[in-house]
């Protein structure tokens, strides 16, 4: 079946392979070389710097108005066009739902609905649901209050958050 002359053949198939490979990756490292060594002993940068207006010690300030500026200008008829995300769990009308229901949620204290099973990880990060504790816990519920059992991702925009926090005060206890 495989005679000497068919595994000469392969041998020497295997080899020009590696010998073009070789030659190849030679080529390619000194045409793309960027080692201070490299082109003659110049020193190339491997990149560019990008410029940004940072703040000393590395901070960037945030733009647009403050949760506070948002807060005291919030439209509670858009919080509840929001509130929509939330009514699959949620409910206003004094009954639990998944969650515990949210009417009269702004100023109450955090696990202090009557027969509500919590997973107790909100108390260990917020006490009272002031506009503030509400505004960080829906930005992202599961960053600000680990161990939470609301499987929510947040509500990205400030805006959004300040309408829904507006929304939710306006409710009756």
């Amino acid at each position: 079946m495989f005679d000497t002359m068919t595994g000469t053949k392969i041998i020497g198939g295997f080899c020009g392979t590696l010998l073009i490979f070789l030659l190849a990756n030679w080529a390619a490292d000194e045409l793309y070389d960027t080692s201070a060594g490299g082109h003659g002993g110049e020193e190339h940068a491997r990149g560019y710097v990008i410029e940004t207006d940072e703040a000393e010690g590395g901070a960037v300030e945030e733009e647009g108005p403050s949760f506070e500026e948002l807060f005291a200008q919030a439209d509670a008829g858009a919080g509840e066009r929001v509130f929509n995300k939330c009514k699959a769990c949620h409910k206003v009308d004094g009954t639990d739902g998944t969650g515990p229901h949210l009417n009269g949620v702004v100023g109450r204290e955090v696990d202090a609905v009557a027969g509500f099973s919590y997973s107790g990880a909100l108390e260990e990060h917020f006490d009272v649901w002031t506009p503030e504790n509400l505004q960080a816990f829906l930005e992202n519920p599961r960053s600000a209050a680990p161990g939470t059992k609301m499987s929510f991702s947040g509500l990205k925009d400030m805006e959004d958050r300040a309408d829904v926090i507006a929304y939710l005060a306006s409710l009756d206890g």
